[in-house]
Parts: C-alpha cells; sequence; structure tokens
C-alpha cells in the first residue's frame, strides 16, 4: 500500500500539486488520468523521489518516504518496478540482458539463478525463446512486454508504468492491459498507471483517480466513473473517448 498525505510541488511560482491525499491499495491497478499539465507525471514522480515535495508525506507501508535519507530511499526503491513509456530498452543489449540488467545491478544472484529469474519472467509475458534477438528486432508490443519483464524480474512490491500503451493499436494495448492486471493480482503488487487510454480506465481500473489543475477532482472505480456527477471529469470523459473513436474510424 502507498499512502500519499497532503502532497504539494511547487516549481518557483509555479504551484503544481495542490495538497493531494489519497492511498493506492495493494493487489489493485490504480490509474491517474487527467488533461496534459494536470500533474499526473509530476504526482509520479513525487512518489518515487525523482522529485523532492515541497509539503506533505508519502508512506510506503508504515515508512515514510519523503523523511527517509539517500540509504534509506535506496532500499525502498529496490522495491520499485518501473515501466516507462517509451519501453527504455538498451539498444545495443539482447532481451536477456535487458532483462537481467537489474540483478546484475542490484543482487547477488549466481549466473544461474540470474538466468532462471530472466527465463521465468520472459515465459510470463511470453516472450520464451526471445532471449537473443535484440530490440530492434522485435515489434512495439514485444518491447513492451519485455519492458515488464524487465520491471517485475526483483519481484517488486510496487509497480509504476508511465502510459504503457502508448503507441500501441487497440488489440496490443489490451493484451498488456491485461497483463499488468495479472501480475498485479498475482504478486499482491501495488501498481500505479498514468494513462490518457479510457479504455485501460474502463478495463482495469480498480480505482481511478483524476487529476485536475494540481488537485485530486475525483476517485473512484472503473464501475463508478460513468456516473460521477462532477462536470470536469464528464468532459475529459467525454473528449476522450470521442478521439479514440475517431482514432478508430
Amino acid at each position: 500500500m502507498i499512502r500519499v498525505v497532503d502532497l504539494h510541488k511547487s516549481f518557483g511560482d509555479a504551484h503544481i500539486l495542490k495538497g493531494i491525499s489519497t492511498t493506492f491499495e495493494t493487489g489493485k491497478t490504480s490509474l491517474i488520468i487527467g488533461q496534459s499539465g494536470s500533474g499526473k507525471t509530476v504526482f509520479i514522480k513525487c512518489m518515487i523521489g525523482l522529485f523532492e515535495v515541497s509539503k506533505g508525506e508519502v508512506y510506503y507501508g508504515d515508512l515514510n518516504f519523503t523523511k527517509l535519507d539517500k540509504k534509506g530511499k535506496k532500499e525502498i526503491r529496490k522495491k520499485i518496478g518501473m515501466l516507462f513509456q517509451g519501453s527504455a530498452l538498451f539498444d545495443s543489449m539482447t532481451v536477456e540482458q535487458n532483462v537481467r540488467f537489474p540483478l546484475d545491478m542490484f543482487t547477488n544472484m549466481t549466473n544461474k539463478e540470474k538466468i532462471d529469474r530472466v527465463n521465468y519472467c520472459l515465459d510470463r509475458v511470453s516472450l520464451n525463446g526471445a532471449n537473443n534477438k535484440f530490440p530492434s528486432e522485435i515489434s512495439g508490443g514485444m518491447m513492451k512486454r519485455v519492458g515488464i519483464a524487465r520491471s517485475i524480474v526483483l519481484n517488486p512490491k510496487y509497480l509504476f508504468c508511465d502510459e504503457p500503451n502508448s503507441g500501441l493499436d487497440p488489440k496490443t494495448s489490451l493484451k498488456i492491459d491485461n497483463l499488468i492486471r495479472e501480475i498485479t493480482k498475482e504478486n499482491g503488487i501495488t501498481t500505479i498507471i498514468n494513462t490518457h487510454d479510457m479504455n485501460s480506465v474502463m478495463e482495469i481500473g480498480d480505482q481511478v483517480t483524476y487529476l485536475a489543475g494540481g488537485y485530486l477532482e475525483w476517485q473512484g472505480s472503473n464501475k463508478e466513473i460513468l456516473k460521477s456527477d462532477n462536470q470536469s471529469l464528464n468532459d475529459f470523459i467525454f473528449a476522450s473517448k470521442f478521439l479514440e473513436e475517431l482514432r478508430k474510424a
């Protein structure tokens, strides 16, 4: 579980996050939505410590992450998996080497243990046998799955995903969504996804957090979102779904 209490973030005179308080529960896929400039990316970067908060607290379990020293934060980060928007694979490394990279960086596992763990993760994302391929030799959807395999190779307690479906067709996006949801529930991970994809919201949004102008404007499940009386959220949903239909036309 991750708990956020009265979180504020400013850059000079620009007040980006304005007192956000919420909880992200274990074993659930929590999606953060909102227009560009609403504070979604800043919010996630504050939660993982890439930005120092101006005010407020972020708890991982019972630990106040914002009060930890550099060593303490590093220990928490070892329990965090990250799936980046562009997959962020190393072009000069094979699929196996990309997935293995965190194991080489953060563990003292034997070579056999590392290979076994890599193969398990690749099998979990249906990429068994792709070990020796390079990123340039696989599709965008496969690269996302390699990114997922790498993000779970350290068996994280927390998983952050930044626009995991960016650049993917609807069918592949659905596969990525379902894979993230399955991994979250199977492993009891606290998963937080930054997305613009309303299809993802409706498919896997156990919890949906809507940000607008730096405020938390609405929060609920994907079953509740269409019944919301929040006009700002309703305008955002209509615009998103309308644009999605245009893309499919």
